[in-house]
């Protein structure tokens, strides 16, 4: 096992690592460079691209598995589950084909949308699309209902809240790949160490969009000489949300309270994502309309660093992720619920914190003459 996880970890962050660099240098040609801006922290234009490298990440070394599959069979039991779930199984194959496309859809429509800046009604036509497509595949939540079109819903709305999600937090130098990096190995950490059975497809996946994200945060950490652009942020959030449903609905998952383990893994980006959505809202503007109205934004006018509110924010992710893993443990819903509580707990918490601080700078502010 421990022969899987660093080779699949690794092969896919020395392809990113060193393809990186090449698109950065390239990006200027490409046109994809992020200008300064009002609603932007960076104050020098900086190359984007960088989900070119994550992807490069990610494909390379399924190309390299698929080419030497008889040494990887060879060398671990856990390839050669891998090929044999690919080969015989044809649901997984089914799931791993709509995933794929799914992601490299996205991935090219992100792209387009650093170079062209799309229309969001259209990029989010293009989601919903995807979305659906890959649930047709058999990525879907059953939520352990009847009616498979409420399963259908859930996964569809799952995909596409996370896909943004993972889009807002694209806001500051290591913010989105680091909180990639945390989700991506607590959820495969969850199924290596907590299923008697884990998913191998799922379980590589989640290994090389960490590896690919790891050697992609060599460059991206402040301060950042790349920015992972559209086409990464997507990628990441549609693997996500998509690998979070096809590891956690699997017939040897566990108990059914394991439902929620990839709301505590993933509750930091959810907690973005809503908080940001309900300001705009409140606000009077449109909530695809970019502004400084991030967690992470609001971190610093706080008073925090822009590194340390990075840092803070991926605390904060590895702490909701620890309850994910507990859920793994607990034997009935009571203890699942006591869990999301706890978390719910937390959340409020650093909610209530922050606009209480927001609310007495702006009282001082006022009182300056």
């Amino acid at each position: 096992m421990l022969l899987f996880v660093l080779a699949t970890f690794f092969a896919a962050f020395f392809v990113s690592l060193f393809a990186t660099p090449i698109v950065r240098r390239a990006a200027p040609i490409l046109g994809l460079v992020d200008l300064p801006g009002d609603r932007k922290v960076h104050v020098t234009p900086t190359p984007m691209g960088g989900g070119i490298a994550v992807f490069l990440g990610l494909v390379i070394p399924i190309g390299l598995l698929v080419v030497f599959q008889n040494a990887a069979n060879a060398q671990s039991a856990y390839f050669g589950g891998l090929i044999s779930s690919l080969s015989g199984d044809r649901a997984v194959a089914l799931q791993t084909a709509g995933i794929v496309g799914g992601a490299a859809i996205l991935f090219a429509t992100g792209l387009a949308d650093d170079r062209w800046n799309l229309s969001w009604k259209l990029r989010l036509g293009i989601q919903a699309s995807v979305a659906l497509g890959v649930t047709l595949s058999g990525v879907k939540a059953t939520v352990f209902v009847a009616q498979p079109w409420i399963g259908i819903v859930v996964t569809v709305l799952w995909i596409l809240v996370l896909t943004n999600a993972m889009n807002f937090l694209d806001n500051m130098d290591g913010l989105s790949a680091g909180i990639g990096i945390i989700a991506a190995l607590m959820s495969a950490g969850v199924l290596l160490v907590m299923v008697r059975q884990p998913h191998e497809v799922v379980v590589a996946g989640l290994l090389l969009l960490a590896g690919s994200l790891g050697g992609f945060l060599c460059w991206n950490r402040p301060p950042a000489t790349i920015f992972m652009g559209d086409s990464g942020s997507n990628l990441v959030g549609f693997l996500l949300a998509t690998f979070t449903v096809a590891g956690t609905f699997y017939e040897h998952s566990g108990s059914r309270h394991v439902i929620l383990a990839p709301l505590c893994v993933l509750a930091i980006p959810l907690y973005d994502f809503v908080t940001v959505i309900w300001i705009r809202l409140r606000s009077g503007r449109s909530p695809f309309h970019g502004d400084k109205s991030h967690f992470s934004h609001r971190l610093v006018e706080l008073g925090l660093r822009p590194s340390r509110a990075v840092l803070t924010i991926h605390l904060a992710t590895l702490m909701t992720g620890l309850g994910g893993l507990l859920l793994y443990k607990v034997t009935d819903w009571t203890g699942a619920w006591l869990i999301i509580a706890l978390i719910f707990c937390v959340l409020s918490l650093v909610s209530i914190l922050e606009t209480v601080g927001r609310r007495s700078i702006a009282d001082e502010q006022k009182r300056v003459p």
